[in-house]
């Protein structure tokens, strides 16, 4: 491997390369947001469904009762 970086020309590892790391390090990081508010989002999908879920047997057994 470090045969390789030294047969590079020097704009290429000066240049190009840390531009191909920041991409990638970008589209890792956006990777990673997205997988965490995706998981957030259903989350807080699943806490309205059991709230309603909660709001309508509360509702029934009211309902029930008189």
């Amino acid at each position: 491997m470090s045969e390789l970086w030294k047969a590079l020309p020097g704009w290429v590892r000066n240049i190009v390369v840390p531009i191909a790391v920041i991409i990638i390090a970008w589209w890792v990081l956006s990777a990673l947001v997205g997988i965490v508010f995706g998981l957030l989002g259903m989350i807080i999908k699943l806490l309205v469904v059991v709230a309603l879920g909660a709001v309508v047997v509360i509702l029934v057994k009211k309902a029930s009762k008189s």
